[in-house]
């Protein structure tokens, strides 16, 4: 069973269908009651602000949740503003939200450069930097998904980095430790790509139960 986590944003709609297409169960979380015991996995998805999201979080009961779930070691997966979250701040807007702190880094903005459109909307490519992130097996270097995004995490640690992305600038588009995943870019829009990715993650929170 993975949660997907339900803050009243974040392309909800879409996730679960494609989580459903991969094969997976799915229960929709907007409370901290409505978690299930037998949840192993979760999924934050993540359309507009940082803070937006952080406040909703938080005015549901749900940031707790999202913390003890990753602490307790369960699989995670952030994206777009669910993987910006997981730092420790955000620039936007003068953001003076504190992040979940998982990563140690903040949210930037992409620098103004002439020709550059800020939010990048549209297809891009990946620059996959470690081969052995289990949420990208199967996945071909140069492979397309798809971004919405004008902020990007830059993380502190570079090992953390599985995916880079070039958009005026090379930016880490996903990160990995341990059991938790997160990507800038929205698997969910995809297509053949981006539902291998979440078809990964779902098989891995499977093994794990079983």
């Amino acid at each position: 069973m993975i949660a997907l986590v339900d803050y009243g944003s974040g392309n909800i709609r879409s996730v679960h269908k494609a989580l459903l297409a991969v094969g997976a169960g799915v229960s929709l979380v907007k409370h901290p009651e409505d978690l299930s015991p037998d949840v192993r996995g979760m999924v934050l998805p993540g359309v507009g602000a940082f803070d937006d999201c952080v406040s909703a979080l938080q005015r549901q009961g749900l940031w707790p949740v999202i913390e003890q779930h990753i602490q307790s070691g369960g699989y995670f997966l952030g994206i777009c503003v669910g993987y910006q979250a997981l730092f420790q701040s955000s620039d936007e807007f003068d953001s003076g939200a504190a992040g979940l702190g998982v990563f140690d880094g903040r949210v930037i903005r992409f620098p103004e450069t002439p020709g550059l459109k800020v939010p990048q909307i549209g297809w891009n490519q990946l620059e996959l930097s470690q081969p052995d992130c289990p949420l990208f097996e199967g996945v071909r270097e140069g492979s397309y998904a798809y971004f919405v995004h004008s902020y990007h995490p830059e993380p502190a640690d570079s090992s953390i980095v599985v995916s880079y992305t070039d958009y005026g600038r090379r930016f880490a588009s996903a990160v990995w430790r341990g059991r938790v995943f997160a990507t800038q870019f929205h698997p969910e829009k995809s297509q053949a790509v981006g539902l291998k990715i979440l078809r990964n993650f779902v098989d891995l929170v499977k093994k794990e139960t079983g």
